[in-house]
């Protein structure tokens, strides 16, 4: 990499402002930003909207994406606010606006910690661990700064709509504010629709709509791992479905909606 290249996905202006870098860049169409990173930044003005307030340590259970139209690769602000103060229970929001527009919202629903060790069960089989496996890449089709930012491994066979993959980053989340290890991990899992297609990106659209994690724990180091199944309706309507993983085994579920469409160039 050049000294010249950017080594992190944003770069941190002050006032809850960013700047997304190349790295940032999405994979449908040329100047748009990819939402994994975005996700990570939201998720970051999250824990830090929390930390600066002095809440409880709660933990993080669910979090939730909400895209509301183009993401160009242009300057962010991010608010955030508390929807839902509590010592044991806490939603907090987190707005993207670019150019005056909103244009994603997340809402973190977080926990009180409980020592349910004895209870605890049900949980998928553990994947093989990233270290152990070849590397893969995303499917053909695909560009963009975030696609090629990402390491990947194989977990398993691919096959149209279902795929077993490991994925980490070595970039930096923002440059200028240090980001913790969840909203690193949390800016990664955007890319599940793009590494199990049905059809070729450059054939049919079929970009997500939202986001869904729910977290049974919290993950630890800097591998995400999916195991992911995309389904195809009938009438343009689509649904990505992950098993998470963290090198320790199942974690959580992610879910994507679908909006399916033949590309205008095919």
């Amino acid at each position: 990499m050049r000294a010249s290249d950017p080594t992190a996905y944003f770069v941190a202006l002050g006032d809850g402002r960013y700047r997304p870098t190349e790295l940032a860049s999405g994979a449908w169409q040329p100047g748009e930003l990819h939402f994994a990173p975005l996700g990570g930044l939201l998720t970051h003005a999250i824990e830090a909207h929390r930390e600066a307030a002095g809440g409880a340590p709660l933990l993080l259970s669910r979090q939730s994406f909400d895209i509301l139209g183009f993401l160009a690769l242009a300057e962010i602000a991010v608010r955030v606010e508390t929807r839902r103060p509590g010592r044991t229970i806490e939603l907090t929001e987190a707005t993207a606006s670019i150019a005056g527009r909103d244009v994603a919202v997340a809402r973190a629903w977080h926990s009180v910690a409980v020592d349910t060790a004895a209870v605890a069960g049900g949980a998928d089989a553990a994947l093989p661990h990233p270290e152990t496996l070849p590397a893969a890449e995303f499917g053909l089709g695909w560009s963009g700064g975030y696609v090629q930012s990402v390491e990947m491994r194989a977990a398993g066979p691919s096959e149209p709509g279902r795929n077993r993959v490991w994925q980490r980053t070595t970039h930096a989340l923002v440059e200028g504010e240090p980001a913790g290890a969840l909203a690193r991990w949390i800016g990664l899992i955007d890319g599940a629709n793009g590494i199990a297609v049905r059809e070729r990106p450059d054939e049919w659209m079929f970009p997500n709509l939202d986001l869904t994690i729910h977290l049974h724990r919290q993950p630890v180091g800097e591998w995400v791992g999916y195991d992911t199944t995309v389904s195809f309706g009938p009438s343009g309507q689509g649904i990505t479905s992950t098993r998470l993983h963290d090198v320790q085994g199942h974690v959580g579920e992610a879910a994507q909606t679908l909006t399916v469409r033949p590309s205008p160039t095919r």
